[in-house]
C-alpha cells in the first residue's frame, strides 16, 4: 500500500499483523509479553489528512501517537512528552522542519527524527538537519513502519 494525500487505510495494516480481528476486536500489534512503549511517536505535518492517516496506521500497530500541524506546536510537545521518535514534514507554516530540528538540537533535546517529505531531495534534506532517516512521500506503508521500528527509541532510554 502506498500512502498519498487523502488515501484510505486498510484495516489490516500488515499481513498477519495488527488490524481488525473477527468480532471487531483488534489483534495485538506486538508479540505477547512485549512492553508497550511509554513515549509516543510525534507526527508533524501541516496536512490534516496525512496526520490522521499516519496516526491511525501507527495506532493500529500499537504505537501511542501525538500530532502537531507545525514545527512550533511540535516543539512544545517535544519538551512536554519526550517522544520516542519524531516523523517530520519539512515544508510547514509557522516553523518548518529545518527550524524545528535546529531548535530541538539547540535545546539539547535528543530525539530521533525521521523526515517525511514529497520533495525529490528528501535524503539531502534529512542530512541537512542531521535526521536519523527519511521516507519520501508518497511512501509505502511497510517502508514507513519498518523505519519507525528501526528508529523508535526504546522505552527504557
Amino acid at each position: 500500500m502506498v500512502l498519498d494525500r487523502g488515501c484510505e487505510i486498510a484495516r489490516h495494516a500488515r499481513p498477519g499483523g495488527a488490524g481488525g480481528a473477527p468480532g471487531g476486536e483488534r489483534e495485538p500489534a506486538a508479540p505477547e509479553g512485549t512492553p508497550t512503549p511509554a513515549a509516543p511517536i510525534l507526527v508533524v505535518d501541516d496536512d490534516p489528512a496525512i496526520l490522521a492517516t499516519i496516526e491511525e496506521i501507527l495506532d493500529l500497530e500499537g504505537y501511542p501517537v501525538v500530532t502537531a500541524g507545525n514545527g512550533a506546536d511540535a516543539l512544545a510537545l517535544v519538551e512536554r512528552v519526550r517522544p520516542a521518535l519524531v516523523l517530520l514534514d519539512m515544508r510547514m507554516p509557522v516553523l518548518d522542519g529545518w527550524g524545528f530540528a535546529r531548535e530541538v538540537r539547540a535545546r539539547g533535546l535528543d530525539v530521533p527524527i525521521l523526515v517525511m517529505t514529497a520533495a525529490q531531495n528528501a535524503q539531502r534534506w534529512a542530512a541537512e538537519i542531521g535526521a536519523d532517516g527519511y521516507v519520501a512521500k508518497p511512501f509505502d506503508l511497510f517502508e514507513l513502519l519498518d523505519a519507525v521500528g528501526r528508529l523508535r527509541r526504546p522505552p527504557d532510554e
